[in-house]
């Protein structure tokens, strides 16, 4: 019988992660919204050497190529971790996902250089950073003592279910999120992502109203409830913020750090409103989801409460979805 060990190390490890790749996606907005996308013309090295000098966008540029590699150097480690300690087989994957997805991740900004930032390159390398920043918050939530501990099993028989919901809204803000990338890059006008913006703002709160009109209890829906509102509140405001700004420095002859500053907070809040999509369909998954997919029917789950020792519990099946 196999069982599972809630490693509180894994567990911080993978939160620090997520809190870095947040930091990763800000270095990278912040060369975007710079204009320093191509302030070092080669790649991997810069001018030619391992570190140039630090001036103008090079700053930008250079910073983000160092968080990158300090990042990616910390998936590894991550992903090893998960090999070696994780008894669980789907989440060891997740972390070899993580891993290939960071890589990629590298050689799509390494091409988005060499090509000269093509739109479709360019889009790409920002959209696979959300996909990387997503899958880091859900290994944090599968290594987490909620996730171990389990819940009781409960029936959803709203249509449509939560489950489904909450798939609709990580699909629609995840494309909303291209749209967003490709009018920074310059591949759309803003009409699309605005249209974007109001169809993710609509299920996100028609999502979150039905979680408290038909689970009004529930703490773990309560939580997600109040994130996600307010998330979608301060990306609407900051979105609104990003343009004004644009447009009143459109005169400037070089990026103004008031547009710099709201442009690039809405790009990170806009990744954060994505990962909480993907929390909001893994924790309806976990609540109204199958156990024996999860840690498997019989399977022993060690949870140190805290302050105390270690308690083992079985796990119970959840009924069919």
């Amino acid at each position: 019988m196999t069982t599972i060990v809630y490693n509180k190390a894994l567990h911080r490890f993978a939160i620090l992660m997520s809190v870095l790749t947040g930091g990763l996606l800000t270095a990278g907005a912040l060369v975007t919204s710079n204009d320093a996308g191509l302030s070092i013309p080669d790649w991997p090295l810069a001018y030619g050497s391992m570190v140039p000098p630090f001036v103008g966008g090079i700053r930008y540029e250079f910073s983000h190529r160092v968080f990158a590699g300090v990042v990616a150097t910390l998936t590894v480690v991550l992903a090893v971790w998960l090999a070696r300690a994780e008894k669980r087989r789907w989440v060891r994957n997740f972390g070899w996902i993580a891993l290939g997805t960071v890589l990629a991740q590298a050689v799509l900004g390494g091409l988005t250089v060499i090509l000269r930032q093509p739109v479709a390159v360019s889009v790409a390398h920002a959209c696979v950073a959300q996909l990387f920043f997503c899958a880091l918050v859900s290994i944090a939530l599968f290594t987490s003592r909620w996730w171990l501990e389990g819940t009781v099993a409960i029936e959803d028989t709203g249509k449509p279910s939560l489950r489904q919901m909450a798939i609709f809204c990580f699909v629609a803000t995840f494309l909303q999120l291209v749209l967003g990338a490709a009018f920074r890059h310059k591949g759309f006008g803003i009409v699309p992502h605005l249209i974007g913006a109001a169809v993710v703002t609509g299920l996100v709160f028609w999502t979150a109203g039905t979680m408290r009109g038909r689970f009004p209890s529930l703490t773990a829906l309560t939580k997600c409830r109040v994130m996600i509102h307010a998330l979608i509140g301060t990306q609407l405001l900051l979105g609104i913020a990003a343009w004004w700004s644009r447009i009143a420095t459109s005169d400037y002859p070089q990026p103004m750090p008031v547009m710099v500053g709201f442009t690039v907070a809405h790009v990170v809040v806009g990744a954060m409103v994505l990962a909480a999509t993907v929390v909001i369909a893994l924790v309806t998954y976990r609540i109204f989801g199958d156990a024996a997919e999860e840690v498997g029917v019989g399977a022993r789950v060690r949870v140190p409460p805290r302050g105390g020792s270690d308690v083992v519990r079985r796990t119970e099946p959840y009924p069919a979805p």
